[in-house]
């Protein structure tokens, strides 16, 4: 259109008239003030802080009579969600709402959706997919109790293939070693401890080793964890390693997660398990996806080893041979 000048460094358009459009950050909301808007659009809104609505883009509404546009995924019920609940109620008539599932846009093929649900623990399910605003958004793993049916003092099984999950930890973090039956997806044994040096922790774990005979043991290489690994690995164990980061360990977990959900694994009934896995919280990012951690002052070392080794045990088809 004839009269519009672009500014790319300040993500605007100047219109004839006057007008502007503007896309603007709220990484630091404060930073957003000046003068009153004619529409403000607050994308994906959910996720960003309260006070950015209510003390900074509202009062610029005002002497205008300006327009609001929330567009978000649910995140929980917060702010957003106490809008939205605004937006349904029919005495509050200068406001409504507008709910869309993810298989309501014409764009996305049908069948993508049956990939997804197969899986995508219901948690993500109902709050991506689904929009549903989740009571208990920040809950990784349900069914957790109902799930721990596997028999303690197990005893290895001629011919079944186990899996070893190794988290590292020596001071004040806890090594812990958990063992799968692949077979039928028992978790078999739990090895748990700290404050022992390097050398006595992989001689508890060759000893592990040397009762189960693991197909494939799966563990942590960040850290100290590659010096480990390769001193395992010198010595004929055969050990995988997992690098974690914020990419790769949220379908390490969210893997874990489906599984406990759809009664795909059934744990051992060991209350630091149990109680670690009900107090593992996640954080959606501003960018997407999903942090997951233990809550600060606690530990997430039952949860790492479990879920690498029941990685192991989706994913590990054939012996490997490092000799």
């Amino acid at each position: 259109m004839d009269g519009i000048t672009t500014s790319e460094s300040e993500h605007r358009l100047d219109l004839p008239g006057g007008g502007m459009i503007a896309v603007r950050s709220t990484h630091n909301p404060d930073l957003l003030r000046g003068a009153g808007l004619d529409i403000a659009i607050l994308d994906e809104a959910a996720f960003m802080e309260p006070r950015v609505w209510s003390e900074v883009v509202r009062p610029m509404l005002m002497d205008r009579r300006g327009r609001a546009l929330f567009l978000s995924t649910p995140y929980g019920r917060n702010w957003f969600w106490e809008v939205y609940k605004i937006g349904l109620d029919p005495e509050e008539t200068e406001w409504q709402a507008f709910h869309f599932t993810s298989w309501e846009n014409p764009i996305i093929p049908k069948e993508e959706f049956d990939e997804i649900w197969r899986t995508t623990s219901e948690r993500v399910w109902n709050e991506e997919y689904a929009a549903q605003f989740v009571e208990d958004a920040g809950q990784v793993f349900r069914g957790i109790r109902e799930a721990a049916t596997a028999q303690t003092n197990a005893q290895p099984l001629p011919h079944s293939r186990y899996i070893f999950g190794v988290d590292w930890g020596r001071d004040n973090d806890y090594t812990c070693i958990a063992v799968i039956n692949s077979d039928n997806m028992q978790l078999v044994a739990l090895d748990r401890f700290r404050q022992i040096g390097w050398e006595l922790q992989r001689g508890r774990l060759k000893s592990l080793a040397d009762k189960w005979q693991p197909q494939v043991i799966w563990a942590e290489a960040n850290s100290i964890g590659s010096v480990n690994i390769e001193a395992l690995q010198a010595d004929g164990l055969p050990v995988c390693s997992f690098t974690t980061t914020v990419r790769s360990k949220a379908p390490l977990i969210e893997g874990l997660a489906l599984a406990i959900e759809r009664g795909d694994i059934a744990l051992l009934p060991d209350e630091v398990l149990l109680n670690e896995l009900a107090s593992y919280t996640l954080e959606r990012m501003a960018g997407g996806g999903y942090r997951y951690s233990a809550p600060p002052g606690m530990h997430d070392d039952t949860v790492i080893a479990t879920a690498l080794a029941y990685h192991g045990a989706r994913y590990t088809g054939v012996r490997i041979d490092f000799a």
